[in-house]
């Protein structure tokens, strides 16, 4: 049975939130208020995690997260990258989320990836797990935006790394060949893990049949890879740009050191960045990114009182504090440096045809197979 009292206050959260926005901000800005609240209910309801689906891959040869991973990939390939190459998308105007590859990817990316194990999940799945009700993730959460703060205040070590410029494939190689060189890898990927998965278990789990009763999804792998790559696409259509995590981690950060005086970010570099001034001097909730994201966590923690699992523990083993302490810190300087995590980088970057988005993923996944030899050091399961 759902549990009513948190589910009123969720419901209730999320309506006056949508309409606070509106009535500040514009309606834009409720409706991305509430795609991020369907993007934190579809992520709980489906356990959509990148980090569960590496580990689950690199750990045991089980391959079903990474092929619903593909899955959501290939739709927005299909979709998302011709619409960003034209700069439209139904009328509205679209661009893509296109860096500099380099260095800084490549080493932060790896120390997301093992950010990715201790902390005990990515970015996605650190705000969805914490919204609905899970403590050790609030925990990894402070130390996310902690993390991402001292990377913003520590760019100029890294912000000069060698680097290409910021590369677009379909510009550089053509729209058509980006689009089937993509499918193509996806596919390629599902096919191997489904290939290994049937050697070492003699069986390939599906991504499109239903959960388990002892599962804890609710939603199919298929069914929540689906329904992601169409809020994501929608996302592109209301924000003019793919959905992004991470770039409000810092900003957090930065405006609490602010306001309590220890510094002033605002002359910080990575704030000099005209890219990213406007964002540090607006009022918070007028961030795109952020709205998103506390959206996410209300959509989490509805979806948590609807299936009566909204059950905070508030009592942690010292070392999976530790844990979270320290894959907290490796996750947000991780995603500063490389211009994006696992959402920002490895899937907008993929889907805008960046070449950094195809970076990022390898050393990623290098640094999630660190990860997963330093877990029994703090006490965590696979």
């Amino acid at each position: 049975m759902p549990q009513a009292l948190p589910a009123i206050i969720a419901a209730l959260l999320l309506l006056l939130g949508a309409f606070g926005l509106a009535l500040h901000y514009g309606v834009n800005h409720a409706l991305l208020w509430g795609l991020g609240a369907a993007l934190g209910f579809t992520l709980y309801c489906g356990a959509f995690s990148f980090a569960g689906g590496f580990r689950q891959a690199l750990a045991d040869g089980r391959g079903a997260g990474l092929r619903a991973q593909m899955l959501m990939l290939g739709v927005l390939v299909i979709i998302m990258l011709p619409a960003i190459h034209a700069g439209t998308l139904a009328g509205a105007p679209v661009r893509g989320i296109v860096f500099p590859a380099g260095l800084a990817v490549v080493i932060g990316a790896f120390i997301f990836g093992i950010g990715m194990q201790l902390g005990g999940g990515c970015a996605s799945g650190t705000l969805y797990t914490a919204g609905g009700g899970n403590t050790r993730m609030l925990l990894t959460l402070m130390f996310f935006i902690i993390g991402a703060t001292i990377a913003a205040y520590d760019s100029e070590r890294w912000a000069d790394l060698p680097a290409l410029a910021a590369t677009s494939l379909p510009e550089l190689i053509g729209l058509w060949p980006t689009m089937i060189g993509s499918i193509m890898i996806f596919a390629f990927v599902a096919l191997g893990s489904r290939v290994i998965e049937q050697r070492r278990h003699g069986r390939v789990e599906p991504i499109f049949s239903a959960p388990s009763a002892a599962s804890p999804r609710r939603w199919s792998w298929a069914m929540a890879a689906i329904i992601l790559a169409i809020l994501n696409i929608i996302t592109l259509w209301a924000a003019g740009r793919p959905w992004v995590i991470t770039a409000s981690f810092p900003l957090w950060g930065s405006r609490i050191v602010a306001e309590l005086g220890w510094d002033e970010p605002a002359f910080w570099m990575f704030w000099e960045d005209p890219t990213r001034t406007e964002a540090f001097l607006r009022p918070l909730l007028a961030e795109r990114s952020s709205v998103m994201n506390f959206g996410l966590m209300l959509g989490a923690f509805f979806a948590a009182a609807l299936a009566a699992r909204f059950k905070p523990q508030w009592r942690l083993p010292w070392r999976h504090c530790c844990a979270s302490v320290m894959g907290g810190l490796l996750l947000g300087y991780g995603a500063v440096m490389a211009s994006g995590c696992n959402i920002s980088a490895y899937v907008a970057g993929i889907a805008s045809g960046s070449l950094h988005g195809w970076l990022w993923i390898l050393p990623g996944l290098a640094g999630n197979w660190l990860g997963l030899r330093l877990r029994p050091l703090f006490r965590l399961d696979h």
